[in-house]
């Protein structure tokens, strides 16, 4: 069945492309960000800035495919229940891509304190590191309060798979799960940050309910039956 006939295999595939989140979210922190050393920190982005500038490319490419996703998946769930639907394209497209869009701010005016650019100069090294080291912290605390939307959508999705009668329900349990896991995790750090690591190792399981309708739209699609499609 071609993509074309077939919009839940459309809306898999835009899925697999957010497969570059963990470049900025997990491989660059991992690679270049050193723990209470905000030199050191400096320096590896310094020494490896096109990996650093990939990484907010990343970003602004995953809000942009966002928006494509919600769309694709408004267009295969709005005969079921449309507001729903709208519901999911505003908590899981438009607002996460907002957020998307503007914490490349602060990884770009981090790169333009490492830089050194010419008006900083009445900063030296160690406070223009510092004040890198701050703005990177302010985007990891930007990505913890975007857990809260990442984890919103998914319950009018997941509540809209089990409605449809295209897709397992099984497959909405798993993505209502997931959305409590990731409040868990964002209300945890932010409120118990010394209890976020526990948390985030029980919930870790159920942050796999998107991978598995991502896996089942890629191969086995989902399609609106006939009488859903010529109803809506």
């Amino acid at each position: 069945m071609s993509s074309t006939r077939n919009p839940g295999r459309v809306a898999g595939v835009l899925y697999l492309l957010l497969l570059a989140a963990p470049l900025r979210l997990i491989y660059i922190p991992s690679k270049l960000f050193v723990r209470g050393n905000a030199t050191a920190t400096a320096n590896n982005i310094a020494a490896h800035e096109l990996l650093f500038r990939l990484g907010i490319v990343a970003d602004l490419f995953c809000g942009i495919v966002l928006i494509f996703i919600v769309l694709a998946f408004y267009r295969l769930f709005k005969g079921v229940d449309q507001n729903l639907a709208v519901l999911m394209v505003i908590l899981g497209g438009v607002l996460p891509a907002a957020v998307d869009f503007f914490n490349v701010l602060n990884d770009a005016a981090a790169l333009v304190l490492i830089r050194g650019a010419d008006f900083l100069s009445v900063f030296d090294k160690p406070q223009r590191d510092a004040l890198a080291m701050l703005f990177l912290r302010l985007h990891h605390q930007e990505i913890v309060a975007a857990e809260i939307l990442w984890g919103l959508w998914l319950f009018p999705f997941g509540v809209l798979v089990m409605r449809s009668g295209f897709l397992p329900r099984i497959l909405g349990v798993l993505l209502i799960v997931n959305c409590f896991a990731y409040l868990a995790q964002s209300l945890t750090s932010l409120l118990l940050p010394s209890y976020a690591n526990v948390v985030a190792q029980w919930t870790f399981p159920a942050l796999f309910g998107e991978l598995w309708i991502m896996l089942w739209l890629l191969i086995k699609g989902a399609k609106v039956p006939a009488e859903a499609a010529a109803a809506t």
